[in-house]
């Protein structure tokens, strides 16, 4: 059993994926920014109803003041890291500091296939994904920039504009296995914990939920961050919240094994707050991330009374 934490305030992020205009994607944005969330975040597929992230979370930001802008999370082999780290750079400096990257592997098969990519073993990208993690770190550093690696070669680089966030802007890693787990603790400054998805990416894997397995990935960061752990924003993706219309059939909801798990959130708003506290002051979880913005209705009442708490 994970040890008693001391309190982090809580971080409230949204995943949105799209709008009909410009003007509606903006009024969404400020929709977010006032309602206490502390960042807008969007995924990064190729398949699917979604906007292209960076070009979105550019009109985010200049819709918004205060409200911070990410992923969840870049796919690391559809660019390459020096054209990632030139736009995400110019992003920080655009959004005046506001930019979270958020930054995975890789995973859906689907994106690869249809986008005609290579969709290497899991080790593989893993071994990328890290490297590309040092290149993006050395571009965004001062002076010239070398690296060599097996996937990426980098020739004294002086890339500018740098970021507004120093040393570089903060990163969100997803953690599903244990090897970007363990990275996580050591790098990240959030992670959102997730299923570890299937060797073939065909999807996640389910054998992977329940409480035992989450509360063992927190320990892993645990170990792994050592005396970082407190200064880690972790969380998770709350896939479902409220109260479903059929309460009868509550054990039959989708994600039935993460029903102990702050993934799902059934109940009222004084339930559901209750359980981000549970989780928060026992666990050390404090970044909770509600996945799809047609909940906002439903969830914008627990971020208004635990945001900064």
């Amino acid at each position: 059993m994970t040890e008693k934490s001391s309190s982090k305030p809580f971080v409230f992020g949204v995943v949105v994926r799209k709008a009909e205009s410009g003007r509606e994607w903006a009024e969404r944005a400020r929709l977010v920014e006032q309602s206490g969330f502390t960042t807008l975040l969007m995924p990064d597929h190729f398949v699917g109803p979604r906007f292209a992230p960076i070009a979105a979370l550019s009109a985010a930001a200049a819709a918004t003041t205060e409200l911070r802008i990410g992923t969840l999370v870049f796919s690391n082999d559809y660019r390459h890291p020096v054209v990632l780290g030139k736009e995400l750079a110019t992003l920080d400096v655009l959004s005046d500091g506001r930019l979270d990257v958020g930054l995975g592997t890789g995973w859906m098969r689907e994106d690869y296939d249809r986008a005609g990519l290579a969709f290497d073993p899991p080790k593989v990208r893993f071994e990328r994904f890290v490297e590309s993690l040092q290149v993006l770190r050395g571009v965004w550093g001062e002076g010239a920039f070398s690296f060599k690696g097996e996937h990426y070669t980098i020739d004294e680089l002086v890339q500018e504009p740098k970021p507004v966030q120093k040393p570089f802007p903060k990163f969100l890693f997803p953690g599903g296995g244990p090897k970007m787990l363990r990275l996580a603790g050591q790098y990240a400054d959030y992670v959102n914990l997730t299923l570890r998805v299937r060797a073939d990416g065909s999807a996640p894997d389910e054998s992977d939920g329940g409480l035992e397995s989450f509360l063992g990935k927190i320990e892993t960061i645990r170990r792994s961050a050592g005396e970082r752990f407190d200064r880690i924003a972790i969380g998770t993706s709350i896939q479902q919240v409220g109260i479903p219309q059929d309460k009868a059939n509550w054990s039959a909801v989708n994600l039935a094994r993460q029903a102990d798990t702050p993934q799902v959130l059934l109940g009222d708003v004084s339930e559901m707050v209750d359980k981000l506290r549970y989780w928060r002051d026992t666990h050390g979880l404090n970044f909770f991330v509600l996945h799809n913005d047609k909940d906002l209705e439903t969830f914008i009442p627990v971020v208004e009374k635990l945001a900064g708490e």
